[in-house]
């Protein structure tokens, strides 16, 4: 299946109320802010849970309980799991978890399953696994750099297969490397040399958040917006919801 054109992330692994009171933590927000986005115009919702205490959690039982809800008020909405590590779990038992759940949809960083060489064998069976169950992974990578290993990973057999769904991350959590419209160059001069089907979608940080996902629709890849990763619009000013984020940046987007 495609990626949705916008998708909405709307509480990632680590803000809380803190942050912003509109952040949905529990079950409930969460169905509230995916109908509210839906009505704005996202097509798509990243879903992260969390635990009574508000922290980052990975588990089965939890967001098939989510995802069953999600399906009831918002059935034509993509649905797409995480498998986010965000120094809580390993790599067995983010694999363990998408394995029970078996989603439609996951997100999985490529840095979180291969942190050094001895884990590819079991990176691989996990590939493998999704790939013969009919879960679609949207692969992640930070970085040009990152990029380059995933696709050599997918030249050398270790990622099976010639189609490939890509989450391309513009910039950081911490603002030491500023998102910049510019840099998505440095990730699609090597995705047009790669020879294989890539569907891409993008995400950024901080006030640039918009100009850097209406760049990347204009560049033929797919926008992911919300409280994840920004809380702000592009003029500086502190948005209302994730719903508002969702309008800005379709905005943006209708306007190419």
């Amino acid at each position: 299946m495609k990626l949705p054109r916008l998708m909405v992330a709307p509480n990632g692994a680590r803000r809380g109320r803190a942050a912003h009171t509109a952040l949905p933590l529990t079950d409930a927000d969460l169905v509230k802010t995916a109908i509210a986005c839906q009505k704005a115009g996202a097509d798509g919702i990243h879903i992260h849970i969390r635990d009574d205490q508000g922290l980052h959690l990975l588990d089965a039982g939890r967001y098939r309980a989510l995802l069953d809800q999600l399906d009831d008020a918002v059935p034509e909405l993509y649905l797409q799991v995480t498998s986010e590590a965000a120094g809580r779990y390993d790599s067995k038992t983010q694999c363990d978890v998408v394995k029970a759940l078996k989603p439609k949809h996951v997100s999985v960083a490529l840095r979180e399953m291969v942190r050094g060489d001895d884990d590819w064998a079991d990176a691989t069976d996990f590939y493998n696994w999704a790939k013969e169950n009919g879960v679609d992974i949207q692969h992640i990578v930070y970085s040009p750099d990152e990029l380059r290993g995933f696709l050599e990973a997918c030249a050398s057999g270790r990622i099976p297969g010639d189609h490939h769904l890509l989450q391309l991350v513009l910039g950081t959590y911490d603002g030491s490397q500023i998102s910049r419209p510019e840099s998505i160059k440095d990730f699609t001069d090597l995705m047009s040399t790669s020879g294989l089907s890539l569907d891409w979608g993008l995400c950024a940080f901080g006030v640039e958040e918009t100009s850097c996902l209406v760049e990347a629709v204009r560049c033929g890849g797919k926008a992911r917006v919300g409280f994840e990763n920004s809380l702000w619009h592009a003029d500086g000013t502190l948005a209302q919801d994730n719903a508002a984020r969702v309008s800005e940046v379709l905005a943006g987007i209708n306007q190419l």
